[in-house]
């Protein structure tokens, strides 16, 4: 079982739509997944096509020992299982404080588990609930987009593992970091990506997501892209992403068949 958080600590570069696309994606190819949204906003959950206010129990009960993992399992229509969350798991980051074993939480709950992937959907702000994520992964994906900030926000977030992995997980490593919302029409875009390439090398994907519009439409009608336009270049992508961690079918850097267009 390879257990994946995926996560940065700024927001909007497009994790969520990542942990959803990616479950849908494993699922395609047969791969059987477990998505965990640790986020109180509950945007996986709705992205996966649950209705947050009816989902219940959700990974909250989980993580205080009220309810076990099985119970809280949902099976999406999309082929691959969820833990749901909603805002009450906001009130998680307080109620774990004085719980035994707090940062193991989510680790202790999965061994019970018996899936292919696990990909966890953590907030993005290093608190508890990150904490667990990262403590209960084998890996990690980052997701970021080709901009200014992107590479301090980068060094802050390898600082963050490198604390979690000498203190609570050492087993923790970068699984790869993914370009999203990629315009390869902007000239800082390009640069930034080149200098990734430079420091990171073969630690960052050779699929680019790219800026797609089909792709930010999905989530508001509850679906993954694989289910809403499965030719859109995000789906396309995204099944690429799948058989390149899977390491399959891997394509050379700058190949001019990789999706990194962008749809209007």
């Amino acid at each position: 079982m390879k257990i994946l958080a995926i996560t940065n600590q700024k927001g909007g570069v497009g994790k969520t739509t990542t942990a959803v696309n990616l479950a849908a994606s494993l699922a395609q190819v047969g791969q059987r997944t477990l998505l965990i949204d640790l986020d109180p906003q509950g945007n996986a959950t709705t992205g996966s096509g649950i209705f947050k206010r009816e989902a219940l129990p959700t990974v909250y009960h989980l993580l205080l020992g009220q309810s076990n993992l099985q119970e809280v399992t949902i099976k999406t229509e999309y082929g691959f299982s969820i833990l749901p969350a909603n805002r009450e798991l906001a009130g998680a980051e307080v109620e774990l404080v004085d719980l035994p074993r707090r940062e193991f939480r989510l680790a202790d709950a999965l061994n019970e588990a018996a899936y292919d992937f696990v990909l966890i959907d953590c907030p993005p702000a290093l608190n508890m609930l990150t904490v667990n994520g990262l403590v209960a992964a084998d890996r990690v994906l980052i997701p970021m987009q080709c901009e200014y900030y992107a590479l301090e926000g980068l060094a802050d977030l390898v600082d963050t593992l490198k604390k979690i992995r000498n203190n609570l997980n050492p087993r923790l490593e970068i699984e790869g970091l993914l370009r999203t919302m990629f315009n390869p029409q902007s000239t800082l875009a390009q640069q930034v990506s080149n200098e990734l390439e430079r420091h990171f090398g073969e630690k960052v994907y050779t699929i680019i997501i790219p800026r797609n519009v089909r792709l930010a439409e999905a989530p508001s009608y509850g679906k993954p892209v694989l289910a809403f336009d499965r030719t859109s270049k995000g789906a396309v992508a995204y099944l690429a992403l799948t058989h390149e961690i899977l390491g399959k079918g891997k394509k050379a850097r700058g190949n001019p068949t990789q999706p990194q267009g962008v749809d209007v």
